[in-house]
């Protein structure tokens, strides 16, 4: 008999929910059935998330560092403006109705800039000016209240280096309490550590304070794994994760339909957990080489 060829088994969210139905011992029905089961796999993806299993998800982010700012979004806040020739870099923007103000950090392109947490909410088509002394009249428009979806969606930061002049330096990370001790925040120089404040929109804090506007800071960073929105869409796990992501949405599910079946779906699951998770790691050559000290001593 011939093999099919194919490679392409790819489950959508109702595939899964079907799946996880019969393993309760249960058909899936109804318009409620699919709904409250969408709900429970966001609900196990942030499982995934606070057990850091979805490595698949990693991004990495550049960041052009802007002297003197040392507090800067995890991710991309982009803002679409009629004009940012005349913006510059490091400075405050304020929006002429809405009073909202952000702080410039790069110009990606003619119509386009990124900022830090905007402080309010920008208008759409409302005229922003640049808030510096020497630059007054230099004003633009901003398209929309900027997004803060790509910042929202970010988990945590594994591992982040500063680059100078084409070479990446190694910076370590820190604690909000080694932050805090910190004595003189304001002090310049290039960047050997940071700070991750995970708030709800997370932000990360490098010290010393940037002396440059040319240093980048790149980092890599964890994501949310895509929401389960519709029946019809596919989920964003590698082909791997297949039998866990069905383990744990019948268990999750057993919980509220299928109580008798709980500590069985529980067991499967924490099983499929365990083989995905020891097989979604970091792999690296090493070698042993023994000690040969003891030759000396003789």
């Amino acid at each position: 008999m011939a093999v099919s060829g194919s490679k392409d088994f790819e489950p959508n969210v109702a595939d899964y929910v079907e799946e996880a139905f019969e393993r309760c011992g249960l058909e899936f029905r109804t318009g409620y059935d699919a709904v409250t089961a969408r709900r429970s796999m966001n609900f196990l993806f942030a499982d995934w998330a606070n057990r850091g299993l979805n490595r698949w998800t990693i991004n990495q982010v550049s960041q052009t560092m802007v002297s003197g700012v040392s507090q800067y979004p995890v991710g991309t806040i982009t803002a679409t403006v009629g004009s940012s020739a005349n913006l510059v870099v490091g400075n405050t923007i304020t929006g002429s109705s809405s009073g909202a103000t952000a702080v410039v950090l790069t110009k990606p392109s003619a119509t386009t800039i990124t900022l830090d947490i905007p402080a309010g909410s920008f208008t759409a088509g409302e005229t922003i000016t640049s808030s510096a002394s020497d630059e007054s009249g230099i004003s633009t428009t901003i398209a929309a209240d900027p997004s803060l979806d790509d910042m929202q969606g970010t988990i945590d930061i594994l591992s982040a280096v500063i680059r100078r002049s084409g070479s990446d330096i190694s910076i370590s990370r820190i604690s909000r309490d080694d932050y805090l001790s910190i004595p003189t925040k304001s002090s310049t120089g290039r960047p050997t550590q940071f700070y991750v404040d995970r708030l709800i929109n997370p932000v990360v804090k490098v010290w010393p304070t940037p002396e440059n506007s040319t240093d980048v800071l790149i980092y890599d960073r964890l994501l949310r794994i895509d929401d389960a929105d519709t029946s019809t869409n596919t989920v964003q796990v590698p082909f791997r994760f297949y039998p866990c992501l069905a383990a744990g949405l019948a268990y999750y599910i057993s919980l509220k339909r299928a109580p008798d079946r709980v500590q069985l779906l529980k067991s499967v699951y924490e099983e499929e957990f365990l083989r995905a998770s020891e097989e979604d790691r970091d792999r690296a050559s090493f070698s042993i080489v023994p000690s040969y000290s003891y030759l000396s001593a003789s």
